[in-house]
């Protein structure tokens, strides 16, 4: 059946307003979330070293914005690595990641929790997938005492070599055993890695706990050719009532270390504001066509 009349918060990655977490950059990204039409501001903490937690939380609370945060980890802090010094320092990273988070008011933190953000050159091996499940499960076990969960964000095969498609992300869900462990779609990654961007959304069902949408080519929604109506209506039919949030990322903004990363060599968009509006109405749209069938 199609979701009822609520509203899914919609929000926006910081990184379609600015390279970092300053104090500045933070408090220009908040400000233009306010004022384009967004709920919540999801932050990345690539760089959470520069981020005022304190005034970062009082600007979100002052702007009446929910927040999310999300990270990928560092090949020297890798938690799917079999060296378990490696394993230590990417346990550390999430576990700070956790508590930042809660420090902005968050409740859900998300991202490549898993491994690494980067192309790796072999697959992963059974003492890296048990070293992944033995730091979330601890890791979602402090998050249930705080009331937080945990997203999985399923990546392509050139980020990550631990969730590619929405099964590897249940059955590694599965394999933590938490509750608070929930399964975040991306319609970007489902471009490359799934059949189709139905069938997923059906399979994770009540697992669904955080979306991204973004283009195939990561620029303006509609420009490219992904099918969003049959996102959204998938959406519908699992009845899901949690946050979408639209992810964008241009060479313009995005800070060269994550840039290159990522894979961000070109411009795809230089004004972040016309983005923004663009994408708040798209999915605006989008929702309210899922929910008149």
């Amino acid at each position: 059946m199609p979701t009822d009349t609520a509203t899914n918060p919609i929000g926006v990655h910081a990184l379609v307003w600015v390279g970092d977490t300053s104090p500045r950059s933070v408090a220009y990204a908040v400000e233009k979330t306010e004022a384009t039409g967004f709920d919540l501001l999801e932050i990345s903490l690539h760089d959470s070293g520069n981020l005022d937690v304190a005034a970062a939380r009082e600007a979100l609370r002052s702007a009446g914005l929910g927040v999310a945060c999300s990270r990928g980890l560092a090949f020297d802090a890798d938690v799917s690595s079999e060296d378990l010094a490696v394993v230590e320092r990417g346990e550390k990273l999430l576990h700070d990641s956790l508590a930042i988070t809660r420090a902005l008011g968050g409740t859900h933190f998300t991202g490549a929790l898993y491994s690494a953000l980067g192309k790796y050159g072999r697959p992963l091996t059974d003492a890296g997938r048990r070293n992944v499940v033995t730091v979330l499960r601890r890791l979602a076990q402090e998050a249930a005492g705080e009331s937080m969960t945990l997203g999985l964000e399923i990546c392509n095969r050139y980020e990550t070599n631990v969730v590619n498609t929405a099964h590897d992300a249940l059955r590694l869900a599965e394999d933590i055993g938490e509750d608070n462990v929930l399964i975040h779609l991306d319609t970007y990654h489902m471009n490359i890695e799934e059949d189709d961007l139905v069938r997923p959304v059906h399979e994770v069902g009540d697992r669904l706990g955080y979306v991204h949408v973004g283009e195939n080519h990561r620029g303006y929604l509609g420009s490219g050719h992904l099918d969003f109506t049959a996102f959204f209506h998938a959406l519908g039919d699992i009845g899901y009532s949690g946050t979408i949030t639209f992810e964008s990322f241009s060479s313009a903004v995005v800070m060269r270390g994550l840039s290159n990363d990522l894979a961000i060599w070109r411009n795809l968009w230089s004004d972040g504001e016309d983005l923004a509006r663009h994408a708040r109405a798209f999915i605006g749209n989008q929702l309210h066509t899922s929910r008149s069938r």
